[in-house]
């Protein structure tokens, strides 16, 4: 299971406002429906962007999975975070409010990377930090691009790689006996544990898939109902990420889709469409995050 810190106390109303916090995230996908855009570039506030910051020691590194497991992990804790459905005013609400204002403009997200004092630095900025086998990732609440706080805007983008084998089945048996994720404990939630899947055919840096796959934690999260979105949270999110082959991807894309058409079996899908910026073509397909009940349909 991933480790979850806040850096605050839990509260004893916290499921009420993460009910809530789903309610607004569930509002990034009616914008999408939509074609709503709340971005204007005359504007340099309207450019908002969520921090992901990756511990990346020299020694030992960290595995890939384990490092795009903790980033979809940080993402969605942050975007269903009790914090995230607290009311907002001029004195409180900081947290939501920093979320409202990035749901309401395009989805962005940049990955950088920190070790030793540097990545210490950064946990005292409001978000949350998750850990997967070792691997950490801290997401922070979302800011105009311009106003990247200075202990995350002095972080470089680009830098160490990290590279794993792609997977070659949905459920992740590869052939070799490694199994799946490298933290699949079973989920207890009623649609099992979510799994996020990667084309690897793409070639992503470790920066730009652990942006995709948040994407991807938080929009299945804004497809779930919210009784479903609350058992996860209350799970602490558990989730497996996959890179996998394209043949493979397309199928379960199709799957994805099918599920999102209501016409496969129960369960949550999401598909993650990139918007081409940096890496990828405008267009490609990157992430298809689903449901446990889809991957096991």
């Amino acid at each position: 299971m991933p480790e979850l810190d806040r850096g605050v106390p839990a509260g004893t109303d916290d499921a009420d406002k993460v009910r809530v916090a789903h309610r607004r995230l569930r509002e990034v996908l009616d914008r999408h429906r939509d074609g709503r855009d709340g971005e204007d570039p005359d504007d340099p506030l309207t450019v908002q962007v969520m921090p992901l910051v990756l511990e990346i020691p020299h020694d030992p590194l960290p595995a890939r999975r384990a490092v795009l497991e903790a980033a979809a992990t940080a993402c969605v804790a942050v975007c269903l975070d009790p914090r995230a459905g607290e009311e907002t005013g001029e004195t409180t609400g900081a947290f939501a409010a920093a979320l409202m204002s990035w749901y309401g403009a395009r989805i962005r997200k940049i990955a950088r990377r920190a070790r030793n004092k540097k990545w210490r630095d950064v946990q005292a900025l409001p978000g949350v930090t998750a850990e997967v086998d070792g691997a950490r990732v801290r997401a922070f609440t979302p800011c105009p691009v311009s106003q990247t706080p200075a202990l995350i805007n002095r972080l470089q983008i680009e830098g160490t790689d990290l590279v794993d084998g792609s997977d070659d089945s949905p459920d992740g048996n590869s052939g070799d006996g490694s199994g799946g994720s490298s933290h699949g404990t079973p989920s207890d939630t009623s649609y099992g544990t979510p799994v996020i899947y990667v084309d690897s055919s793409l070639g992503m840096s470790v920066g730009k898939a652990a942006a995709q796959v948040a994407h991807g934690s938080m929009l299945l999260a804004a497809e779930m109902g919210a009784d479903a979105a609350l058992e996860w949270s209350a799970a602490g999110f558990p989730l497996e990420v996959r890179e996998v082959r394209r043949e493979l991807f397309a199928g379960l894309r199709a799957r994805a889709e099918a599920v999102r058409q209501h016409d496969a079996p129960s369960g949550y899908a999401a598909v993650v469409q990139d918007a081409g910026y940096t890496e990828v073509a405008p267009g490609s397909v990157t992430v298809v995050a689903v449901s446990g009940t889809v991957v096991a349909g």
